[in-house]
């Protein structure tokens, strides 16, 4: 009996000894992953890009010359092929990548601001050779040795070498855009034809190589592990929607078949681009509202700051007077939303971290409106905190089309805990349900309420700032034109983190990145902005059908994870091309009210002639350039009649940087004429070839649209009279966003009007960093930058420095 218990014990300390060993296998191999990781991460920041280049071929070569030498094998064979593939995409990239650079300072904001799209485009090629310069090291280490992952490797670095031949793909069309754009401009100036040329080529581009293996290869390492989770999540639920399309439905057990994307990156890079290509916008709405169930809201909330109000409201669609700020005796009348489906009720949610005087009045309680269990008690406390002299007007992003202020819960409580003034935040409605417009009537409604209601939000109202992120950043811009154009109270700042300032159809530099972008593909901007602009041709009765039955499957089949999907889309828009669009009908109002027109509905409603929609249809950027320096002494001034609220007029709109910008034009001069060519696979030099998409037409909207020109929708493209009615404006961008080039060019304008704006630039982080905020180190540095700007519109000491452990 003692024997056998002995024995029993041995095996049970034998088992624990092993069980403690794998895991200690684990350890080892992750912290090998991120050293690695690491390596590739400094390798891209110490050398420069000729060293690196240099160093590449010849491992390249001396990798090459050892597998050509192991036989006729297939293995051998490919590994060789490889490795000259390499060799040759990266002495044929290090010209291009060199006369990019040359030229990329020429279109920062000031030396202190080193950001613009050449730049980012560099910098990506450089992460892609630092990785395959690493990788070509370990392999020449460890080639010789018996535990040499062959098949691993070879697929890694076929991988890679395809994402290196796309790059050098990316770097011909920037350089293309440098020869035809004006000297300072970084969105593509040719007539539209040869925009929606350059576009359609691009479009045809392999991306699968850049949604497997090299999956956020240009992000920080910390943020590579939710993207994946991410990409294996959104390949496995468009399955699902496919399946719900052709009728088979969602069944428990398809949900386990998609593990198969989670070890077969090859695969689910094919199958990522097959849904961007080609799913329409209710598959976002859908994927991108995941966010908004029970499950997942609940989860983050409770890594969250814990605030003592967060209130969902609703606005009644009633009209209210507003003082002038030229004269307060003079009221203008605000009047409620009536774009597209008439007056209605405007939803807001207020959050604040401390209960403050007003916040439990009866007239609040009475605009409250439930959210079921997670509607909060807020009973009368014998202790409150007075009035903020400040408040927060937050606008949340989504791509015009999906998520609300739930969605942005979470980061919007560390914001009212850190700043301890109320938030505010408004849930605008989305489209295609909703086109434009109708967001932007709303968010000003709620915005002119919030000023003339600061009282019942817990604040004094003396201090206003306006924060939004993405869709919402471009929401800021253009409910500060239109509270200009009215003549109230224009807030005392902006705060617009990674805004999109352009939704016309063009092209720039950053925009190139959305080739690799998980979280922004061009096709799915372009949906995105096709639905905000009113393009969507869609049975939408029928769709909003299929996403309901959607709904429907997914809440029966996995309750616990899809519940409460709504139909919504994208986080992350910004766009840019040109949808073809329908007008937004004018909604009849009483005359005896000239106000209670929208400012937008008047900007449509344009009179024939030099400024009427045909002639508006056919302008391009390089036009408006042109136009800067005729009739700018004939520009109007601001008021509030129906013409000046239309569209900027383009005499006083200019793109020029000036004179200092100079010596770009010698470098545009030093291109090739083939790089100048009229079609757009003149860029390419002879012999290159990148590499095509296999999944058949893009189904991505191209036509052209005078509505995304409006400046309502494109702020980028507002008169210099319009702009000099907004208030300081703080913009923090992200250097890998593929809307870096809208916050670089939009902060140009503004410094060449002599308005007060700032622009900092986060690196190594994907669009809509807010979101994650809670994710990792960086993406919380990121998050605090934003805090500090709105810190400095209010004018608020800077909280202590936290003490060094």
């Amino acid at each position: 009996m003692e024997s056998g218990w002995g024995s029993g014990a041995a095996r049970a300390d034998g088992a624990l000894a092993s069980k403690r060993a794998k895991e200690g296998s684990k350890s080892r191999s992750l912290r090998r992953w991120r050293k690695s990781k690491t390596k590739a991460s400094r390798l891209t920041h110490s050398m420069d890009l000729r060293t690196m280049t240099q160093s590449l071929v010849t491992l390249a070569e001396d990798n090459m010359a050892f597998f050509s030498s192991q036989g006729p094998g297939e293995t051998a064979r490919r590994l060789s092929g490889v490795f000259a593939g390499i060799r040759e995409q990266a002495l044929g990239l290090e010209p291009a990548l060199g006369r990019l650079l040359s030229v990329a300072h020429l279109f920062d904001l000031d030396a202190e601001t080193p950001a613009n799209g050449y730049r980012s485009l560099v910098h990506t090629a450089r992460c892609c050779l630092a990785h395959l310069l690493h990788k070509s090291r370990y392999v020449a280490s460890n080639r010789r040795s018996i535990f040499f992952r062959t098949s691993h490797n070879l697929a890694e670095l076929e991988a890679y070498l395809a994402a290196l031949t796309q790059l050098r793909a990316l770097a011909y069309y920037a350089q293309r855009l440098l020869a035809t754009n004006r000297p300072g401009g970084l969105f593509f100036e040719g007539d539209e034809g040869l925009i929606t040329e350059f576009l359609r080529e691009y479009v045809t581009l392999h991306k699968g190589c850049f949604y497997g293996r090299c999956l956020g290869f240009q992000f920080t390492p910390a943020i590579r592990p939710f993207l994946q989770t991410i990409s294996i999540g959104l390949v496995s639920f468009g399955e699902h929607y496919k399946r719900n399309e052709t009728g088979l439905g969602v069944t428990a057990s398809s949900l386990f078949t998609s593990g198969r994307f989670a070890i077969d990156p090859e695969l689910r890079g094919a199958e990522f681009e097959r849904i961007i290509q080609n799913l329409d916008v209710h598959f976002w709405k859908a994927f991108w509202n995941i966010t908004e169930i029970e499950v997942l809201s609940s989860l983050a909330n409770m890594t969250s700051a814990t605030v003592r109000v967060s209130r969902l409201l609703s606005l009644p669609p009633e009209a209210f007077e507003m003082p002038l700020t030229t004269d307060p005796k003079l009221t203008v009348t605000i009047s409620p939303p009536v774009a597209h489906s008439g007056p209605g009720p405007v939803l807001v949610r207020l959050i604040s971290y401390d209960l403050r005087e007003g916040q439990d009045s009866e007239e609040l309680s009475s605009l409250m409106k439930s959210e079921g269990p997670r509607s909060l008690d807020l009973r009368p406390r014998p202790q409150q905190a007075p009035r903020s002299q400040s408040l927060v007007v937050h606008i949340h992003g989504g791509g015009f089309v999906a998520q609300t202020s739930r969605s942005h819960e979470p980061y919007l409580k560390s914001w009212a805990q850190e700043l301890g003034v109320p938030i505010l935040s408004i849930d605008y409605s989305l489209a295609p349900e909703a086109p434009f417009p109708r967001a932007l009537e709303e968010c000003f409604y709620a915005y002119c309420w919030a000023v003339k209601h600061c009282a019942l939000l817990g604040s004094t109202g003396e201090r206003i700032c306006l924060a939004g992120d993405s869709a919402g950043g471009n929401l800021c811009f253009t409910v500060s034109l239109r509270a200009a154009a009215y003549g109230v109270r224009v807030p005392d700042g902006i705060m617009a983190a990674y805004p999109a300032t352009m939704l016309q159809s063009t092209a720039s530099p950053s925009r190139l990145l959305s080739l690799m972008d998980p979280l922004l593909p061009l096709s799915v901007l372009t949906k995105c902005v096709s639905a905000y602009a009113g393009g969507e041709t869609e049975d939408h009765s029928d769709s909003d059908q299929k996403a309901l039955g959607m709904m429907g499957l997914v809440r029966r089949d996995t309750a616990l994870l899809f519940r409460d999907l709504r139909v919504g889309a994208s986080s992350w828009l910004h766009s840019f091309l040109d949808l073809s669009g329908h007008k937004s009908h004018a909604n009849s109002v009483p005359t005896a009210e000239p106000m209670r027109r929208s400012v937008s509905e008047a900007a449509l409603a344009q009179p024939e002639g030099p400024l009427g929609t045909d002639s508006l249809k056919s302008l391009t950027l390089h036009d408006l350039s042109l136009k800067g320096s005729s009739d700018t002494s004939d520009t109007p001034e601001l008021s509030l009649s129906a013409e000046t609220l239309g569209p900027s007029t383009p005499s006083d709109v200019n793109f020029l940087v000036g004179p200092e910008d100079a010596p770009e034009a010698k470098a545009r001069d030093e291109l090739s004429t083939k790089d100048q060519g009229c079609g757009a696979r003149a860029a390419f030099p002879e012999g290159f070839h990148p590499r095509r998409s296999s999944q058949g037409a893009t189904r991505m909207p191209l036509c052209s649209s005078p509505i995304v020109k409006n400046p309502f929708m494109s702020p980028l493209l507002a008169s210099d009279s319009m702009l000099q009615s907004l208030p300081p404006v703080h913009i923090v961008a992200c250097a890998l966003d593929p809307m870096l080039d809208d916050s670089v060019m939009f902060a140009r304008r503004l410094r060449g009007l002599g308005k007060p704006v700032s622009l900092r630039v986060v690196e190594d982080l994907p669009h809509g960093f807010l979101s994650l905020a809670a994710l990792c180190r960086e993406t919380r540095q990121a998050a605090a930058q934003c805090v500090e700007c709105i810190r400095l519109i209010f004018a608020l000491p800077a909280p202590p420095a936290a003490p060094r452990v």
